[in-house]
């Protein structure tokens, strides 16, 4: 998966960006909608953003990734100013009394591939065309940084009512669950800065190109409409996946628990069911009892008719939808990431299913 390099990010690549980007975050990484809206607030305001790809990093840049944390569901209805998501890496920065050279994106997602965007613009920063996943996952440890031995913390963690903290943990895995018991304090959402890396770390940790990717994605998806083709074949077609299934969204049931939103959906097609099961991102899809994909993967799920993507919070009774499955990066079917981030981790007695297009 690979999309033509940019130079920059302006006004109006939002709309494509936002739409790949809710594309790779396989149903979680937050509203694309709302993502867009802060980003597009903040590029008025300030300006163009400078994309620079990762191998052009000079090996001694300090890189400041920023995100959101928490449930997606929530987000929908607290949403975040603009000024937060700057101030996330401010913070953190003021407190290692380091000079950020460079914005970076996490994870791929509707509002983690736009939130960056926001910070680099209020700061004057370039961001780094990539991300730390390729798409998106649920847990603060679950990036390829960690499988580099890079530190998720000191990370600060900031909410809209103004409170701001920086923590310091002996693990990553130990940051996620501090972190995260903060985030349910905060409200279940909140804006985190963390994973500061070189520009040689960055080179290695990051998956290169995810920006253009979701600009590529986003675009392919408007030149299908306009060509009155099919837009959901043309999202296969960019990211190099295949078609799971299709049908109708008959059945949810979602919550909103520690900081999550975990929950099943049953898509009834002319094939039969396909189960998906998800904690903020999809992460196994099901027929007839049986994995037929299942996480590190990507399992994305489309509107039948316009090919937009459906996240997680989104999923609704009576929807027509196309699921989709996509490889993820190579790395994280190294048995090190498996342990990380596949099927078993999250509780589902597999071992991980592969997408075979």
């Amino acid at each position: 998966m690979t999309g033509a390099g940019l130079t920059e990010v302006t006004v109006d690549d939002l709309v494509d960006l936002a739409r790949g980007a809710a594309v790779l975050g396989t149903g979680g990484g937050g509203d694309p909608y709302v993502g867009r809206l802060l980003a597009e607030a903040a590029l008025r305001e300030h300006g163009p953003v400078r994309l620079v790809a990762p191998d052009d990093l000079p090996t001694d840049a300090c890189v400041v990734p920023v995100a959101m944390m928490g449930a997606p569901t929530v987000m929908v209805e607290k949403t975040p100013s603009t000024e937060l998501v700057g101030h996330a890496v401010t913070a953190l920065a003021e407190h290692l009394g380091i000079t950020p050279t460079h914005v970076a994106c996490i994870e791929a997602g509707g509002v983690n591939s736009t939130f960056p965007l926001v910070a680099a613009a209020q700061l004057g920063l370039p961001l780094v065309d990539g991300d730390g996943m390729g798409r998106a996952f649920p847990e603060l440890q679950m990036v390829l940084a960690t499988l580099d031995g890079i530190a998720c913390t000191p990370m600060s963690i900031s909410d809209e009512k103004g409170n701001t903290g920086v923590l310091r943990t002996v693990d990553n895995r130990w940051a996620e669950s501090l972190a995260r018991s903060m985030t349910v304090t905060m409200g279940c959402s909140a804006i985190i800065s963390n994973y500061v890396m070189t520009g040689a770390q960055a080179k290695s940790a990051l998956v290169h190109g995810t920006l253009s990717l979701c600009v590529a994605i986003g675009r392919a998806v408007s030149a299908a409409r306009s060509a009155h083709t099919d837009p959901v074949a043309a999202v296969v077609g960019a990211i190099g996946g295949a078609v799971l299934h299709t049908g109708k969204v008959v059945d949810v049931i979602r919550r909103t628990t520690t900081g999550f939103a975990r929950g099943e959906a049953v898509v009834a097609g002319a094939d039969g069911d396909l189960v998906l099961h998800f904690q903020n991102e999809h992460l196994m899809a099901m027929r007839d009892g049986a994995p037929v994909v299942t996480t590190p993967d990507l399992i994305i799920v489309l509107d039948q008719d316009t090919g937009e993507p459906v996240t997680t919070e989104a999923l609704r009774f009576g929807h027509r939808v196309c699921v989709l499955a996509a490889p993820a990066d190579e790395r994280w079917h190294s048995p090190e990431a498996i342990e990380l981030v596949g099927p078993r981790y999250f509780g589902y007695d597999t071992d991980p299913v592969r997408v075979m297009t």
